[in-house]
């Protein structure tokens, strides 16, 4: 008898995007300059000519969040992943508007990534960013922020590393500080491992705005890792 397929299950669902002229160029011009090989192990100092730190946002959707942080902090090294092709196009355009130097691009599945190109204390932050909630019930084993993802990304990350995670529905945020709570390495910066305000180097988006003024909330955890602690995970 044959062996059944094994499905990964994956927390993202590929849509089929329309893109824009404006993003089909991009793609086509300026995506081979900037993109990074899934299958290769991440070289900083070939990728970005430097030795500066290094911080991930998986799922950056349109990259409006990446932008103005990349913007903010132009003496890092920024390195987006998202699957979604309008949504590199469209951080892309962006890329060339402002000029920026210090961002790089897999358009791949930020989990393989993370497991098949980093090595361990390779990563200085990790930014995601209004992950698919997946609020139905039957569909929560798809959710990205689970203790056998966390685990995967301790070893990758270097001490003092930050974890910023936003989301817009409760019942996930409260999902996530329950999963971060088992792991004595992560010290949430906020007491009794509390929500914590909207940093500065995260801007509303047209996104989040549009949640809001349907009256949803926007909940930040910021964690930093402690590799001092045990890692009796």
């Amino acid at each position: 008898m044959s062996k059944a397929i094994q499905h990964k299950i994956r927390s993202f669902v590929l849509r089929a995007g329309k893109l824009t002229n404006g993003q089909k160029r991009a793609l086509e011009e300026l995506l081979p300059d900037l993109l990074l090989d899934e299958t290769k192990v991440f070289d900083k100092n070939n990728a970005f000519g430097n030795d500066s730190p290094v911080y991930l946002d998986i799922g950056f959707g349109n990259g409006e969040s990446l932008i103005h942080i990349a913007r903010m902090r132009p003496e890092v090294n920024f390195i987006g992943m998202e699957v979604h092709a309008p949504g590199v196009g469209h951080l892309l355009l962006n890329i060339e508007k402002y000029k920026l130097t210090n961002i790089r691009i897999y358009q791949f599945d930020g989990v393989e990534v993370l497991k098949d190109c980093f090595t361990e204390n390779s990563i200085d932050g990790i930014h995601i960013y209004f992950p698919d909630p997946w609020h139905k019930k039957r569909h929560h084993k798809r959710r990205l922020i689970q203790q056998p993802f966390v685990n995967s990304v301790i070893p990758k990350l270097k001490n003092k590393a930050r974890v910023h995670i936003a989301t817009d529905w409760e019942e996930y945020a409260l999902h996530i500080q329950e999963v971060f709570s088992q792991f004595e390495q992560f010290e949430n910066i906020e007491k009794h491992n509390g929500f914590t305000s909207k940093p500065d180097w995260r801007p509303i988006t047209k996104f989040e705005r549009r949640g809001m003024n349907l009256g949803h909330n926007s909940y930040d955890l910021v964690y930093h890792l402690n590799t001092g602690k045990s890692k009796g995970q």
